[in-house]
């Protein structure tokens, strides 16, 4: 708590020296968050108490921006960080974004296709409110401006890859083998050198009749590829355990999104291109274990559209993944299919929110919804409750991206006030 107190005491004094032309704004919110399961055992799925506070001091042609928060569990160390801390510096048409910082591409809710640029938290699976799910990254972005039209260049100098489960937590998908494993995570992480920085290309423009977005980037693959050593000996070519070493390999991308509304009917759409994809194939000369590997592109894209019917507001997409010249030993799907929905309505002057949220993997019919339920008792004091419930086809060979997580329903409550 004393670092937390001094950090926040740092920050508001390096940017609270306000001067001619200058201001401070500070702004935040705190949280109490919890989460019971709904399963035989009735464990807390989370516990937190959150502190978030947002800093910007602005001159004519600098600002500061500051993102600390604080995270507190019962018996647990307080986590603390800091979510973004980054310059920007203006020109005539054009702006400088130097530090750590958060970068959100493309249309689509819920998904990542373009929007790869900024790694993600995935500690509590896709459950984090969506400004938490992404952590902020050290970069330097620039955008040019041509008229209603912007270019944005994004370099990287270091990788940083996405916060995984920990392998005791609720949410950890650890790969099931027939035989004993060992992880080896030697070549796991990515040297700080010039030649492993990231860089990435958009161009946006706007139209009255369309708004779009064209990307391209080099970068690392965020998700590990698992490499696959049978472990044997001279006097037993049987393998009788496996050696795992998970390595990041470099991708090429290129995509684009796009949204336009038509009689009060929005359409969005994105893709990309992925070029230089490792995945895991069966191997028939070793037990058809999973050691192989084949290098194949592959394609992400969705179609939705968002509308309203009288006050409630429904949105829907469909999304697929198609691995090109597919191969029948790799172990994920050719075309792997998922669709969202989102209905929300508000009540009381706008004052009761019903929202009904999910996904559904339609290759094995399992899904993700979450109904909740938002009261604003007062100006900037709310009260969220709500479920996640996960559901599986017991019917299907594999569980799927969210039926592997069907003892894990839950209930929970959120009480925040902002300031």
């Amino acid at each position: 708590m004393m670092k937390m107190k001094s950090l926040i005491l740092s920050l508001i004094f390096l940017f609270g020296a306000n001067s001619y032309g200058q201001s401070l704004d500070i702004n935040g919110y705190v949280r109490s968050y919890l989460g019971v399961l709904t399963n035989e055992t009735n464990d807390y799925s989370i516990n937190q108490n959150t502190l978030d506070i947002k800093l910007k001091r602005t001159d004519d042609n600098v600002s500061f921006f500051a993102n600390p928060f604080l995270y507190q569990t019962p018996n647990q160390d307080v986590s603390l960080g800091l979510r973004e801390a980054y310059m920007d510096v203006y020109f005539y048409n054009m702006d400088l974004r130097i530090g750590k910082q958060q970068i959100i591409w493309g249309k689509a809710d819920g998904m990542f296709i373009t929007d790869i640029v900024s790694p993600k938290d995935l500690g509590e699976f896709l459950l984090r409110d969506f400004d938490e799910i992404r952590t902020g990254i050290t970069s330097l972005k620039a955008n040019y401006y041509l008229g209603d039209n912007t270019l944005e260049m994004v370099w990287i100098p270091t990788f940083t890859p996405t916060i995984m489960p920990d392998e005791t937590s609720i949410w950890s998908r650890i790969p099931e083998f027939p035989l004993p494993i060992t992880i080896n995570e030697s070549q796991k992480d990515i040297p700080g050198r010039l030649e492993n920085s990231e860089g990435f290309i958009k161009f946006s423009g706007m139209s009255s009749l369309l708004d779009y977005e064209i990307m391209a980037g080099k970068m690392w693959d965020d998700d590990p590829t698992l490499h696959i050593t049978p472990i044997i000996t001279v006097d037993n070519p049987t393998p009788t355990g496996l050696w795992l070493s998970p390595i990041h390999h470099q991708l090429t991308l290129v995509g684009g999104s796009f949204s336009s509304e038509l009689g009060g009917v929005i359409l969005r759409g994105e893709g990309a291109y992925y070029m230089g994809k490792q995945f895991s194939a069966l191997n028939p000369d070793q037990l058809n274990l999973p050691t192989s590997l084949l290098e194949k592109d592959y394609a992400h894209y969705l179609i939705g559209t968002d509308f309203s019917i009288g006050t409630t507001r429904f949105s829907t997409q469909f999304i697929q993944r198609a691995i090109l010249d597919y191969d029948e030993t790799i172990i994920q799907d050719e075309f792997d299919n998922t669709m969202t929905f989102l209905a929300n309505r508000t009540f009381l002057q706008e004052t009761l929110t019903l929202q009904l949220f999910g996904y559904v993997g339609l290759n094995n019919e399992d899904a993700l919804i979450r109904p909740s339920l938002t009261y604003d008792v007062a100006d900037g004091f709310e009260i969220l409750a709500g479920a996640n419930i996960f559901i599986k086809n017991d019917e299907s060979e594999t569980t799927g991206l969210f039926g592997h997580y069907d003892d894990n329903d839950m209930v929970y409550v959120k009480v925040k006030y902002s300031f």
